[in-house]
């Protein structure tokens, strides 16, 4: 009985070694919890700054001229909002995972993680290029949905290398971004939803689950 508990916990570590040099599991449900309080701050200083009545008004409304030009200053609040979005999420993840990875004695910057990075970033890049060509063309009310759905395949791209469970939040994320493209109106909701609600429900699962 003692040798079968002894082959038994030999394959406990051997799988948990295999995982680590595999898999990155250092991700910190605490940092998306953190992601999604920013996106929804974001969210709601878009709508108090568009005056906007969420369930009923096209917020692409108000980011147009009279002669059809996109409005400086709601471009100008666009990339400030959503810089100050991005830059507080990278921060706030990159201290509790580097926290995460102290704590279990891992390493943060190995192979794994590079390859993580890669997988994350070809989605996103892409992503951020499409967005671009869509404002340029200004079909705004397509990019909000459009960020979902390229950050969905991001997530799912880059599971194989981190914890399975970042595929349901990706699959989660493009399915609100669909949702988004074809009720435009509503998209600015959606990514609060998707980037907000689902980031906060995401972290506290995950934290819940492996940190806990």
């Amino acid at each position: 009985m003692n040798k079968e508990t002894e082959h038994l916990e030999t394959l406990t570590e051997i799988r948990s070694l295999m995982e680590r040099s595999s898999r990155f599991i250092s991700l910190s449900g605490l940092s998306g919890v953190c992601a999604g309080v920013f996106a929804l701050a974001g969210a709601v200083a878009a709508f108090l700054y568009l005056n906007l009545d969420i369930l009923s008004e096209d917020y692409t409304a108000h980011a147009f001229q009279s002669n059809g030009k996109i409005k400086p200053d709601f471009l100008r609040f666009a990339i400030i909002n959503a810089s100050c979005v991005l830059i507080g999420s990278l921060v706030a993840g990159s201290f509790f995972t580097i926290r995460k990875a102290r704590l279990k004695g891992q390493t943060i910057w190995d192979k794994t993680a590079q390859r993580l990075i890669i997988n994350l970033a070809i989605p996103l890049a892409t992503g951020g290029v499409f967005c671009l060509l869509l404002l340029h063309h200004r079909l705004i009310g397509l990019i909000a949905p459009a960020t979902l759905i390229f950050y969905g395949l991001a997530l799912i791209n880059a599971s194989k290398y981190t914890l399975n469970d970042i595929r349901y939040l990706g699959f989660s994320e493009i399915i609100l971004g669909l949702l988004g493209c074809y009720f435009v109106w509503h998209g600015l909701l959606f990514w609060a939803i998707g980037f907000g609600v689902l980031h906060i429900v995401y972290g506290i699962v995950m934290y819940n689950k492996y940190e806990k």
